[in-house]
């Protein structure tokens, strides 16, 4: 009989977890829009994605003490309330970092005219995916350049780059921050009128970040104007309900997908599985699936584009924007880029 003391409610759509923690708790699977402040009264742990926002208007009468959620980012949950409230929050860092790359080097086949080792791609933000991204860009003998301030701050050395160094050299700019609207390194609106006025080389744009990096007015206008090139955008502002007009312009516009792997889905599961069981002290559980390799250190262009090609997702988003949700819900995990070196 499972812990009626322990009540637990998992967003519906995180996959592979469905039954694991019902032996143990009373679980709710509820979908987004039904995790609200009445529902989580009693909720003492939430298992969520990004579409549900953990804030106070949500969490300020429940007695929940533990948010876990199977993603990167924890922009979606007021992380300074749930301190406040000595709410436990767990993100999954990195577990998606790999399909990420994935997707930056399966649109930019779909979208360079030339060789990727003729261009210069610039990587803002150089963490879990920014990283991966590097490495597989130096594979294909890219010319790299970094601008990560928080790190150039905390571990000094040549091989960072300003923003605006990125703005003058780079044919390539993709965007791998977290969104922060405060502080010296906010992330708010960072593509925005200034930077882009910046652009020296009509660079391809891409965003698999967080929608609110690019300021969607300016970016349709330097788009218009010839000072962006392509757009690459998979994260968008006011999701599920995109702007038309940024939709029109993209080369390649896809659902809020581009961490969709199934390598990556497993490993935020587990995450925020063993999240749970070890703060409410419950036997752990484990996904019925391979635990996934370790990303690809290297990867060849043909790796590539046999593992992901984005342009039918992107006529389908093109052709039904109304639908940005469903397909985004119903996206079908992929596998994420096999190893292989560049002959």
């Amino acid at each position: 009989m499972p812990n009626s003391n322990i009540n637990i409610i998992v967003e519906e759509n995180v996959p592979f977890v469905r039954g694991l923690l019902d032996p143990y708790a009373t679980v709710r699977y509820l979908a987004p829009a039904d995790i609200t402040p009445k529902a989580v009264e009693t909720a003492d742990g939430m298992i969520i994605r990004t579409r549900t926002r953990c804030d106070e208007g949500l969490l300020v009468r429940s007695q929940c003490k533990i948010v876990a959620t199977a993603t990167i980012g924890t922009d979606h949950i007021n992380t300074d309330y749930c301190h406040r409230r000595g709410i436990t929050v767990v993100n999954s860092p990195g577990c998606n970092a790999a399909a990420v790359a994935q997707y930056v080097f399966g649109a930019l086949m779909q979208t360079v005219n030339r060789p990727l080792s003729s261009h210069t791609i610039g990587i803002v933000g150089v963490g879990h995916v920014g990283s991966i991204v590097e490495r597989w860009a130096r594979g294909l003998d890219m010319k790299v350049l970094l601008c990560d301030p928080p790190r150039q701050r905390a571990e000094g050395g040549n091989q960072w780059c300003d923003i605006d160094t990125l703005a003058r050299e780079c044919d390539i700019i993709t965007f791998h921050t977290p969104l922060t609207r405060t502080g010296e390194d906010a992330t708010f609106h960072m593509v925005d009128a200034a930077f882009l006025s910046k652009l020296r080389r009509a660079p391809i744009l891409i965003n698999t970040a967080r929608g609110e990096i690019f300021d969607t007015e300016a970016v349709v206008a330097a788009k218009d104007a010839g000072q962006a090139g392509p757009l690459i955008v998979d994260c968008w502002e006011n999701e599920p309900r995109i702007d038309r007009e940024l939709l029109r312009r993209a080369a390649i516009a896809t659902p809020h997908i581009a961490g969709y792997s199934r390598e990556g889905k497993i490993r935020a599961s587990q995450t925020v599985l063993d999240a749970i069981t070890t703060f409410f002290m419950l036997p752990r559980v484990t996904i019925d699936a391979p635990l996934p390799p370790a990303p690809a250190v290297t990867v060849s262009m043909a790796g590539i584009t046999g593992s992901f090609d984005p342009l039918p997702l992107s006529l389908a988003l093109k052709g039904d924007p109304d639908s940005f949700e469903r397909q985004r819900n119903t996206y079908p995990l992929r596998s994420e880029a096999p190893e292989g070196a560049e002959s």
